[in-house]
């Protein structure tokens, strides 16, 4: 092991030794079954600069492997996890929490203030409970409403990848599909994600991931209520796929009455409709950009007026559509006998439904050709049946006929 000649002032009892790290769910990957490897006192904590178990392992296929690299200690100081220092809660970096929860940084700098201060608090920690973090000031504090806008809901994997492959960018990788690096261009150097230090990200200064979050913390649209007072109801989707309308219900009842809640499965959707005004706004002002429910942040907008769905106010928000050249014109309108069937001074037809020589003379085009006179209705045509046909029944039918 080899180890700089700051640790010769520790004495080897301070030196850390842990069966298992503190990681995040990213860092950690979603192999079920990884395989780790320890290293008892492998290399020195960049924070503290103490030894410390080494731990290393692969997050899952073409995947980079990544290790510890801050001791325990310095992670439940600042409650982050060992190797990307990231909040463990909120998975943002230390400057965005802090700044959020408007926490000040008194960690020392000095090197001998530094092991003194390490020295005590692992004295104090021994007497808490360990899966907690040891900062109070962490513990105090609630969660924030930036904190909830800008926390992931679930693991980003793509952090694990490999770096790009140096070699390939000079064009001299020989290795092609079996090389483990990315064949990818790589960032801008100029870029300021491109550089990044671990101690500037654990005290949280000039970190410029934690910059990039915040200015996309204050461009985040906001939702403002519509014009029409009448409206109450919320759209909410991207529901998670076996909820219930009763976890919907208990999520939605806090911010006043509900008057109604429809629950659409196939469109993973809702309408959660409140009986006052004031009630829908609140929900939609604490909801929106906020709520996480089942591991997927819930898209929150407002529903649409009843009195603006109509065909009228589709065609005056849609614009005037010039024609299309080779096209027919427009057909001209049909002469008044169509329209107007009926003359006015005429009394309508009599109901007759069973006489099809009734309907197909008063409905007719044809209707002033008779001078306003109705025409003549033929007689009915006489019933016939096979059955009855006296040349297929014969002389039989003349002996049986009854004589008048």
């Amino acid at each position: 092991m080899a180890v700089s000649k700051s640790t010769n002032t520790y004495n080897r009892q301070n030196w850390e030794d842990s069966d298992f790290p503190i990681l995040c769910q990213t860092c950690l990957g979603d192999n079920p079954y990884i395989r780790m490897t320890k290293e008892k006192y492998g290399k020195e904590c960049k924070i503290c600069c103490r030894p410390f178990t080494v731990f290393r392992w692969c997050p899952g296929a073409r995947m980079r492997f990544k290790k510890t690299e801050i001791c325990q200690t310095c992670s439940k100081l600042k409650n982050v996890c060992q190797t990307c220092l990231l909040d463990l809660e909120y998975g943002l970096p230390i400057q965005v929490r802090d700044a959020a929860l408007k926490i000040q940084d008194d960690l020392p700098r000095n090197e001998v203030n530094k092991e003194y201060y390490i020295q005590n608090l692992d004295s104090q920690m021994s007497k808490f409970d360990a899966t907690q973090p040891s900062n109070m000031a962490l513990k105090s504090k609630g969660a924030s409403d930036l904190l909830v806008r800008l926390a992931r809901t679930a693991p980003y994997y793509k952090r694990n990848r490999p770096h790009v492959c140096s070699f390939w960018v000079k064009g001299e990788c020989r290795r092609g599909e079996e090389c483990p690096y990315r064949h990818e261009k790589p960032t801008d150097p100029d870029d300021p994600l491109a550089d990044q230090n671990i101690r500037d990200r654990y005290y949280g200064v000039n970190d410029p991931v934690a910059e990039k979050l915040m200015r996309r913390a204050a461009a985040m649209p906001a939702l403002p209520p519509p014009e029409d007072r009448t409206v109450t109801t919320l759209y909410i989707g991207n529901l998670p796929e076996n909820i219930t309308e009763e976890e919907l219900r208990g999520h939605f009842y806090q911010y006043g009455e509900i008057r109604s809640l429809t629950l659409v499965p196939r469109a993973q959707c809702a309408f959660v409709q409140y009986t006052t005004r004031s009630a829908s706004e609140h929900a939609a002002e604490k909801t929106f950009n906020r709520l996480v429910i089942g591991g997927k942040r819930l898209t929150i907008k407002w529903g649409k007026s009843q009195g603006r769905q109509g065909p009228n106010d589709k065609s005056e928000t849609l614009p005037a559509l010039e024609p299309v050249p080779g096209l027919p014109g427009t057909l001209p309108p049909p002469p008044p006998a169509f329209l107007h069937p009926f003359p006015p001074q005429m009394p309508p037809p009599p109901n007759r439904p069973n006489d099809f020589f009734n309907l197909h003379h008063y409905a007719g085009p044809a209707w002033g050709a008779w001078g306003g006179v109705a025409p003549p209705i033929p007689p009915p045509p006489a019933l016939h049946y096979p059955s009855q046909d006296p040349a297929r029944l014969g002389a039989h039918a003349h002996a049986s006929a009854p004589q008048t």
